[in-house]
């Protein structure tokens, strides 16, 4: 079975910098399962999958607007250090959820300065070229259950 739209795919992977370095990687535990065609992996590794089969091994070089995207610099803002209630330390690195039109959004505490915190709501991985290398170990066919709830159930993925 080929990968293709509303298939599960099960991946084992290994996510470098430019410079080699191991972001992430799936060795030592159960592959990553997702369905395709859900936007639940970058729209550059779902692409490069397209077709593969259990298998099959890819090497894939990801450009950031196919990945987490350009780094945006109209995502950095400056806060009052007020708007942390019951928080008693703030420290670059933290990193917390906030309300914005868009929906819930991800922020990194860039800096500490006086009265404010410098807030970064770009993806971490935001501006970099990431390198895949990527086993298919399988792919089935999405069930209904996991097709209405737009991820996969069991190993791999999510367990209600």
């Amino acid at each position: 079975m080929q990968v293709s739209a509303q298939k599960v795919v099960f991946i084992h992977y290994t996510l470098t910098s430019e410079e080699g370095e191991v972001i992430d990687s799936s060795e030592g535990h159960a592959p990553l399962a997702y369905i395709h065609g859900h936007g639940n992996i970058i729209p550059g590794l779902e692409n490069a999958l397209l077709g593969k089969a259990a298998g099959d091994k890819i090497k894939v070089t990801i450009p950031p607007e196919d990945g987490y995207g350009l780094h945006d610099d109209e995502l950095i803002q400056a806060v009052p250090i007020d708007a942390f209630h019951g928080v008693d330390e703030i420290l670059p690195g933290m990193q917390f959820h906030t309300e914005t039109p868009e929906g819930i959004q991800l922020v990194t505490v860039v800096k500490v300065e006086g009265d404010e915190v410098i807030l970064d709501g770009n993806h971490p991985m935001s501006g970099l070229t990431l390198n895949f290398d990527v086993e298919v170990t399988d792919v089935r066919d999405a069930t209904e259950e996991e097709l209405n709830h737009g991820h996969v159930h069991g190993e791999g993925g999510h367990h209600h």
